[in-house]
């Protein structure tokens, strides 16, 4: 089968690789799409902090938003699961440790994550194998764009319950790239009245199409009592703004990083009484997701800009956009276009 493979930092390219055939546990999907994330892009510079820690290595097959319908079980897996359209949790636990018996697989210390960490294959490819346990089964209503796109929005979704928002609190996201405008969307969904704090007019024009009417850039952005902070940029400066603009006894959900470490005052947040906290996964809130997606209360597809073949990857991850592609910040890659 033609799979992308990257070799090293800036180097990759589409392969014949062999199908993969399932073991015991793990079934074999067809891919339909997968996105191209932010931390394909990491990998893609050699910038990603896994390649230093010993956690990945070159060469490696990238891909961990993705959908597909099952066309292989392995043995000890029901066979109901073939043909069936479903998506993957990325974080693939031992199921053996402390972490992993209480619910939280998604931290587990010797986690294998799909496209990620541990050598596990990505879906940047036409199959992908995984185990049978971390299937997601999607309905009807949930075609192959949003399938796709699951997998971020369960970050997002995690990052609004994180925030405990009511209807009617004040909401700021700083960062509207594609997990930034999925916590937005997220939290329109609950009610609150959502701000986003970006860069580029470009962004967030964006934005404003989506019907976020309040988009603010640092030197523009009002003294409001926000309620909720959720950094989702890539800067390190913002999240010392987001203690610094929230309300007392408000909550600050870290979901962004940066690539250089960021400084908070902790006296800040025991003085204003704030609740922080971090998201590294999409993992409790992919099932959320899907019903989400499903009943029509969130509709990310206008975020995705373009879908690409296979061939087109490497330029992806290199920076390059489509000429065809509109304005959102998401591609999608369809394995089996040529």
């Amino acid at each position: 089968m033609r799979a992308y493979v990257l070799t090293a930092p800036g180097a990759g390219s589409v392969q014949d690789v062999p199908v993969p055939e399932p073991i015991p546990g793990e079934v074999v999907v067809d891919v339909e799409r997968a996105g191209v994330c932010g931390t394909d892009v990491e990998f893609f510079t050699g910038e990603m902090a896994y390649l230093h820690h010993g956690h990945a290595a070159y060469p490696m097959r990238l891909g961990h938003e993705w959908c597909g319908r099952v066309s292989a079980v392995g043995p000890e897996v029901d066979p109901a699961w073939l043909g069936r359209r479903v998506m993957g949790d990325t974080m693939l636990g031992d199921r053996t440790c402390r972490r992993c018996r209480t619910g939280r697989q998604h931290v587990c210390e010797r986690r294998q994550e799909v496209g990620i960490r541990g050598g596990r294959h990505g879906a940047l490819a036409e199959k992908v194998a995984v185990p049978a346990w971390s299937l997601h089964r999607l309905p009807d209503t949930v075609d192959e764009v949003l399938g796709a796109l699951v997998e971020p929005g369960g970050n997002a979704l995690r990052a609004v319950q994180a925030a405990q928002l009511h209807p009617g609190e004040l909401v700021l996201v700083t960062g509207p790239g594609t997990i930034g405008l999925l916590v937005a969307m997220f939290a329109r969904a609950a009610g609150a009245d959502v701000h986003l704090l970006g860069r580029s007019d470009r962004s967030l024009a964006f934005a404003r199409s989506l019907g976020f009417e309040h988009t603010w850039t640092e030197d523009s952005l009002p003294d409001l009592p926000f309620d909720a902070v959720v950094e989702a940029s890539n800067a390190a400066h913002l999240p010392a703004l987001a203690l610094d603009v929230v309300e007392p006894a408000g909550r600050v959900v870290y979901i962004g990083i940066a690539g250089s470490p960021s400084t908070l005052d902790t006296r800040a947040v025991l003085l204003k009484d704030v609740t922080v906290v971090g998201i590294l996964s999409g993992s409790p809130g992919l099932q959320g997701t899907i019903a989400s997606y499903a009943r029509g209360e969130v509709d990310p597809r206008p975020l995705v800009a373009a879908t690409v073949g296979l061939d087109d990857v490497g330029a992806v991850l290199a920076g390059e956009r489509p000429d065809t592609a509109g304005p959102g910040p998401k591609i999608h890659v369809d394995p089996g276009r040529s």
